[in-house]
């Protein structure tokens, strides 16, 4: 103690271990001013420093830890020592042998010492082939990471193997670590998206890849699905802004997908119209065989050969490359042309030449002609019945202006720019299909009480930089956005203002200026959470009735979104079948002006209304005053919890989850409590489902999107988990979507939602509910004994149990009424019949309790009672088969073990199971 106390107070020679021990007694106490100034006086008592540093670190392993540490301490110190003392820095043999030295330490330290050593000791001027080598030498052992990071900090990606450095990391899931490999070299960016592109070619299977690579420690090939990789590969191609036509095999998947999704809409759903669907078939297939020979397929399936046949004729698709009925009809096609136009011919007695002029091209598009006039025929009487449907403008067509001159701009301006006024603000842009890229504002459009104004912002943009003048409107759109006198309404503002910004680098900062806003989509949301049934001008209206008008008029889905609070507030939805339209295109159809302008208009006219009675539609009275400030944003994700910060039990919570100083909500029962379980919490849904929770859960197969449509159908509460959650909860009303821990027990996480909800369990409610399908029991014993439920459906307050002992109140758990709903019959010497409850009455059929002692009184009172209420009843017994003879399909047998774990309830549970 001596020595060291005596150490402390004086120089400590030229050894660095001696120093050593020093500075590790003042870490020990914490002593971190002293322990600064002891390692500077240290080091300037030491004949080499950097030789110094590299023997402690050497001699002691408490660096090698994560987080911070004495060799951390000592290092860092060091460095900044080293700036006010330059002349300790070394060159030459000498040098390289502490370069050398260093190296081997650098394999196994932490990541927060690697910038300081290699300050210190000067690596990026070491021999670069030196370093290769060092870092191959790792490589080969297995230290994959350690590799990659060496060689991240060093510089050294431009002369290594991509592929070499990346698979093994890529196999680990370190994905991270391979985007920070390759961030500053876009040659080794394509190169790294061409290897990913090759994993999804059909027929790849990854173990041939992880054959090469010995020793992978937590490799996990379940990860690299083409789903996967696909959206890796995207969010790699938007990061790095590379062409996606480096990846033809995820683009065409890419492709093939929002196929579907266009057959989907426009043959299912019937939301989009023909034009629309056409155009973007069109831009999505181009002139890739592939894609053409699966839209044919796809034809076929949703429509008829004809149909597939014209598309074919339009691709110019080779025979040889059509399905055999498509190319019947293709040459049936070309037939009937080719006697139109000797029809054609024949009565005009025109000329050979005369007759090459029509064409086959000008036939066909006659006969599209012709077809389109029929279907514009059709769109006239559809057009007078959607007005019966849908939301409808209130103001004349002459007061929608579509502005493409600065001219007209201004004019707009001079009526919007109006301190007092409210204006609807809506855009509208080209659908992306999930391809690379944000959306560009195509169309803006300006709603006043009296007129709509459409910006056209290409065409406005590019006569602003023809002038020279290109900060014209987006001064203008800043202006209107940073005035707090005048109220913008808007529905979903915060997506809006980004895809402003992905337009132009002016409006970047526009989100941080908004003043007056009030953003609709967060009065949707409380509106949603105020009841499950909507108000309507004072009048509450039924979700099943809407859904209901829904068939009637033909449509498969439900409304969603700016048209589903249109419905709710002014009586009919929005008319979205120009929603998907190519808003680039011009001109603009007549349709798509008039969607365009209602998307804008019907804002005014729900914000109104709600300003005259927000306590109709369950509001508070202050709802301007509530609203009007900044946009709802997403709020940014949370920073990694360092060791000393404690989670939430729940993980994530749901959004608008209440503060801990708010009081808790009502408390409610599992009756009332309804929840939808994504497809990861199938074990938590079936959990609460046994303790009389309305559970619906969705399939394996089932996308998440699901559970929001359900949960907005049937006002439930989502419960789920990871990434699905940031998706669902925007997609539903604020606190209606929670996120559960899913690294927890089913059990755990039950209790963390009932705890959340205030869901209050009593015994009644425990398997009160079918376990397969959540259905709640019919009064009565019909669907126990009757059979209307294929799967068990136990109350147990009606529930009667038979058995020979009598079993103490305290281990009964189970209700026993007056009289039996269904019977259950049990050996007085089986283990668990102590356990049952004793009725209070005595059997019609018997003089005596009916718990049978023995196996040959079970024989004869079951079978011997057949038409009674015992020939119907199952028996619990924990013998053989062989010793009981009961009827074998109303047997069963419980393992002692089990029945010995068994509780009065999971027992009866495990019968219903089996019987009921």
């Amino acid at each position: 103690m001596n020595q060291d106390s005596d150490s402390s107070d004086q120089p400590t020679g030229q050894d660095p271990l001696l120093l050593l021990k020093t500075l590790q007694l003042l870490w020990t106490k914490k002593e971190m001013k002293k322990l600064k100034e002891e390692i500077r006086r240290g080091f300037a008592g030491l004949e080499d420093p950097l030789a110094g540093l590299l023997d402690m670190l050497e001699s002691s392993g408490d660096w090698k830890g994560k987080g911070h540490s004495l060799g951390y301490c000592i290092t860092t110190e060091l460095q900044l020592w080293i700036k006010e003392h330059p002349a300790v820095q070394q060159s030459g043999i000498k040098l390289k042998k502490l370069q050398a030295r260093v190296l081997r330490i650098l394999a196994q330290c932490p990541a927060n010492l690697l910038d300081p050593l290699i300050s210190i000791y000067q690596l990026h001027t070491a021999d670069r082939n030196y370093l290769l080598g060092h870092v191959s030498h790792l490589y080969h052992k297995g230290d994959y990471k350690e590799a990659a990071i060496l060689s991240i900090k060093l510089k050294l990606q431009p002369d290594q193997d991509v592929e070499k450095m990346c698979v093994p990391l890529l196999l680990q899931d370190k994905t991270n670590l391979v985007e920070d490999y390759v961030g500053e070299y876009p040659e080794l960016q394509s190169k790294l998206l061409q290897i990913l592109d090759t994993w999804c070619e059909p027929g790849f299977n990854i173990r041939d890849v992880t054959s090469q690579y010995q020793g992978l420690s937590r490799y996990k090939p379940d990860k690299f699905n083409r789903k996967t990789l696909s959206k890796l590969i995207f969010r790699l191609l938007d990061r790095f802004n590379v062409d996606p036509a480096l990846c033809p095999n995820v683009t065409n998947q890419r492709h093939l997908r929002t196929l579907n999704y266009l057959f989907y809409k426009r043959f299912v759903e019937k939301t989009m119209t023909q034009e629309n669907w056409t155009d973007h078939v069109q831009s999505t297939v181009g002139e890739n065989r592939w894609l053409q020979g699966h839209l044919i397929q796809l034809l076929i399936s949703y429509c008829d050969l004809n149909t597939a046949a014209r598309w074919a004729q339009r691709c110019n698709l080779p025979k040889e490359l059509l399905p055999y009925g498509v190319a019947d009809e293709l040459q049936k096609l070309q037939m009937q042309e080719r006697s139109a136009l000797v029809r054609v011919q024949a009565p005009c007695n025109l000329r050979k030449y005369d007759a090459d002029v029509i064409t086959f091209k000008t036939l066909s598009a006659m006969a599209h002609f012709s077809r389109w006039v029929e279907e514009a025929a059709k769109a006239d009487s559809y057009d007078e019945s959607k007005k019966k449907d849908y939301y409808q403008l209130p103001i004349p067509r002459a007061n929608i202006h579509f502005l493409q001159t600065w001219e007209e701009t201004l004019q707009c301006w001079e009526k919007v720019l109006q301190p007092g006024q409210v204006v609807g603000i809506d855009m509208e842009w080209r659908p992306s299909f999930g391809m690379v890229g944000k959306p560009r504002v195509s169309l803006l459009q300006i709603a006043l009480k009296d007129e709509v104004f459409l910006l056209d912002l290409p065409w406005l943009l590019e006569q602003a930089e023809t002038e020279g003048e290109k900060e014209k409107l987006p001064r203008f759109i800043q202006m209107l956005y940073s005035d707090a006198s005048i109220t913008k309404l808007g529905y979903g503002m915060s997506g809006d203002l980004k895809s402003l910004a992905a337009t132009w680098s002016a409006l970047k900062d526009t989100d941080k200026q908004v003043q007056g806003v009030v953003d609709l989509l967060k009065v949707d949301k409380q509106l949603q959470k105020s009841s499950i049934d909507w108000k309507k001008g004072g009048r509450k209206v039924n979700v099943l009735s809407l859904e209901q008008s829904y068939e009637d008029r033909g449509f498969r889905q439900p409304e969603k979104g700016l048209s589903l609070l249109v419905q709710h507030v002014l009586g009919k939805p929005l008319d979205k079948t120009e929603q998907l339209s190519n808003w680039e295109k011009r001109p603009l159809r007549e349709e798509q002006i008039l969607y365009a302008a209602s998307d804008a208009y019907c804002l005014l006219e729900i914000y109104e209304k709600l300003c005259k009675d927000p306590a109709s539609f369950g509001l508070s009275s202050d709802l301007t005053e509530s609203l009007v400030g900044k946009p709802s944003v997403k709020p940014r994700a949370k920073k990694q919890l360092n060791k000393q910060e404690v989670p939430s039990p729940s993980g994530q919570q749901c959004t608008g989850s209440r503060k801990e100083t708010s009081s808790p909500p009502a408390p409610i029962s599992p009756k009332e409590f309804s929840v939808v379980c994504d497809n990861m919490l199938q074990g938590l849904g079936r959990y609460l489902r046994c303790l009389g929770v309305d559970v619906q859960m969705l399939e394996n197969e089932d996308d998440h999107r699901k559970a929001a449509e359900i949960a907005r159908q049937e006002g439930r509460v989502i419960l789920t988990s990871g990434l699905p959650y940031q998706t669902l909860q925007s997609q539903v009303a604020e606190g209606r979507c929670f996120s559960v821990n899913c690294s927890e027990k089913a059990k755990e996480q039950a209790l963390q939602v009932l705890k959340h909800f205030n869901v209050q369990v009593s015994l009644a409610d425990i398997f009160s509910r079918c376990q397969v399908r959540g259905c709640c029991p019919p009064r009565g014993p019909a669907c126990l004994l009757r059979r209307r439920c294929a799967s068990p459906m136990l109350d147990p307050s009606a529930l009667h149990v038979w058995s020979w002992g009598r079993a103490p109140e305290s281990r009964a758990g189970l209700k026993v009424p007056d009289e039996p709903s269904w019977l259950l019959l049990s050996h007085s010497c089986s283990r668990f019949g102590r356990a049952l409850p004793v009725p209070p009455w005595r059997a019609p059929t018997s003089a005596r309790p009916v718990g049978l002692g023995w196996h040959q009184e079970a024989w004869g009172r079951w079978l011997g009672g057949q038409g009674s209420q015992l020939s119907s009843a199952p028996l619990l017994c924990t013998s053989p088969p062989s010793s009981c003879l009961g009827r074998p399909d109303r047997w069963v047998r419980i393992a002692a073990h089990l029945a010995q774990n068994l509780t009065p309830v999971a027992l009866v549970q495990f019968v219903a199971q089996r019987y009921f």
